[in-house]
């Protein structure tokens, strides 16, 4: 048997990215043990053409000069992640459009698409909520990892066939590599763009969050969970080690996914910008305080038991991540649950893979 593994990226300097790519393959073979699973993004994979400019695919459909119809129609069926969190028009019409319409090329091609674990929405525009409603109702089968994300499925007349959660919890728990304190995440995406919200004011709750943490005695290290890549607006790497130069703190920057989940295995708390440096340490059984900047973070944390989620946007946030470090052995007790938890949701999302190709 062989499956596609549509927009995830296993070589990715973004070990958000590369949880997605890792933990959908170990999803599949899960499933199907002797499953060759192939990894398809934009830049990366073995696809014969760019799956990325839908002129291409048109082109394909018609004539199939590159062979991109014959590459597709070798695989039992494809599994769509949307790159996690990309079906919806938060990053703009032309990337869905474009993910929608390789979508659209494999259904044309007779093989299966199933939409894995993945966020769902928003669509604020009646454009995205129409291309939404279009891919949802082509796909053979639709997975969401968060209840609002099935509510959003809902609300386009086609319901998610599988309430699940994230894929970094089909990833098996590493050894510790050294043991750690608290672990910060600083995301460069934040640091440097006001995208998600001023850049000044993320800079300012890191300070402040990182004196509070000082005057406790928690000794802190600094972690990159984008790794260093020519976008260096997006790296966080740049970021850790500036701020660990300038305030005496040791940094992080690990060499691959599995040298993050062992550094976090090893931890006693993680503070993460990224969704994914949460999750990672969720799953390993790390308790993690998400400094959240979208609406993913909240509903897929508290559906596998962890509630302990700030927003960016509250003018308290600082506030609340006090009171959650003066909660620390709390939440140590309570972490071991999350994977107990996700554990039958993935088992859903592993009974809906065998169903396609059954």
């Amino acid at each position: 048997m062989r499956v596609l593994n549509l927009w995830a990226e296993d070589t990715t300097a973004n070990l958000g990215v590369h949880v997605l790519a890792e933990g959908t393959s170990a999803l599949v073979r899960s499933a199907h043990p002797d499953a060759e699973v192939v990894c398809q993004s934009y830049g990366h994979g073995p696809a014969p053409a760019n799956i990325g400019v839908p002129r291409t695919l048109l082109r394909e459909r018609a004539t199939d000069r590159r062979g991109l119809r014959s590459w597709v129609r070798s695989f039992d069926y494809v599994v769509d992640t949307r790159a996690g969190d990309s079906f919806a028009d938060i990053y703009g019409i032309q990337r869905l459009f474009a993910m929608s319409a390789m979508a659209e090329f494999v259904r044309s091609c007779g093989v299966p698409l199933v939409m894995g674990p993945q966020t769902i929405g928003p669509f604020d525009s009646p454009r995205g909520r129409a291309i939404g409603r279009w891919s949802l109702h082509r796909a053979t089968r639709v997975m969401a990892r968060d209840p609002l994300s099935a509510d959003a499925a809902r609300a386009l007349g086609r319901p998610a066939d599988v309430l699940t959660t994230d894929v970094v919890f089909a990833l098996d728990v590493p050894e510790a590599s050294a043991e750690r304190d608290v672990l910060f995440n600083v995301s460069g995406l934040l640091w440097n763009s006001d995208s998600h919200g001023p850049a000044s004011a993320y800079q300012g709750l890191v300070r402040g969050l990182l004196a509070d943490l000082a005057a406790r005695g928690r000794s802190v290290t600094l972690l990159s969970h984008v790794l260093d890549t020519d976008d260096t607006a997006d790296s966080d790497g740049a970021v850790v080690r500036v701020l660990g130069d300038e305030l005496g703190l040791d940094h992080l920057v690990p060499t691959s996914l599995t040298d993050v989940r062992a550094a976090m295995r090893g931890a006693r708390l993680v503070l993460g910008s990224r969704m994914h440096a949460c999750l990672n340490a969720l799953s390993v059984g790390t308790p993690a305080l998400p400094l959240a900047y979208s609406r993913k973070f909240a509903p897929l944390l508290s559906a596998v038991g962890w509630p302990h989620v700030v927003s960016l946007a509250d003018a308290d946030a600082r506030t609340t991540v006090q009171d959650l470090l003066d909660r620390q052995d709390e939440l140590t007790g309570r972490v071991a649950t999350v994977r107990e938890t996700a554990r039958p949701m993935l088992d859903a999302a592993r009974d809906c893979l065998r169903s396609v190709a059954g």
